[in-house]
């Protein structure tokens, strides 16, 4: 059976933490992947060369691997180079997660870079989006799949809603593409995941929700503070 039929229909866990987060460690991070495969999920999505290399080491799930990085604008970049390609590819990454969109990067577009990636090494891409375009672009350059994760995080998507996923760009991305389509971005509920499901998605990509344990005390304080205010007045 081929990694993606590995993953059709399933829940994939990102495993990240950023800042002063006291998960940021290798052995942070790989203990929310251990966690995550206890918990029935079929792969983990993970950033950063030594903590995707620790959790391909530590759990016996596919790994989509990235590196995360800033365009000049300051906006999220992934896998944006040759040389983190090679450092993924080296310490033997499942899926290689890059950067799809139309923004520049080693002097090419993001469809430009993965149809040249795909040229160079022997590996599976999963193309981060931020829209249709870039998705369609993405697959006829070579992309193995396509991720909607970045559906409002680049400068041309910043003013969808935040709080909640994009359903409306997957069902479009899913009746447009015949590569696997990976809903990505904000689902931050179990039946936000059983919807994307629902509308075609491969499977589903959850991070915050599940391995951001001080982001989720925040959702829980802000309704509590919401409530408080209407009752006190």
């Amino acid at each position: 059976m081929s990694i993606m039929e590995q993953l059709k229909n399933g829940l994939i866990v990102s495993c990240q933490a950023e800042g002063d987060s006291p998960f940021n460690t290798t052995e942070g991070v790989s203990n929310f992947a251990e966690t995550a495969k206890m918990g029935g999920a079929i792969a983990i999505r993970s950033q950063g060369v030594e903590k995707t290399a620790a959790i391909i080491k530590r759990v016996d799930l596919p790994v989509v691997g990235l590196v995360k990085s800033s365009f000049d604008d300051g906006y999220v970049r992934i896998t944006g180079s040759f040389k983190d390609v090679e450092a993924l590819v080296e310490i033997g990454t499942h899926i290689i997660a890059i950067d799809g969109t139309f923004r520049e990067r080693e002097g090419m577009s993001g469809p430009e870079f993965i149809k040249e990636v795909k040229q160079r090494y022997n590996c599976i891409v999963m193309a981060d989006i931020a829209t249709v375009e870039e998705g369609e672009a993405c697959e006829a350059a070579g992309a193995d799949c396509l991720s909607t994760t970045l559906s409002g995080y680049t400068p041309n998507t910043k003013d969808k809603p935040k709080d909640g996923p994009d359903f409306e760009f997957l069902e479009q991305m899913v009746a447009s593409s015949k590569v696997p389509v990976f809903a990505e971005g904000r689902v931050n509920t179990p039946a936000d995941a059983a919807r994307m499901i629902e509308l075609g998605a491969w499977a589903v990509v959850v991070g915050s929700a599940i391995t951001r344990p001080h982001l989720i005390t925040e959702w829980y304080v802000e309704k509590i503070k919401e409530v408080t205010k209407t009752y006190i007045g």
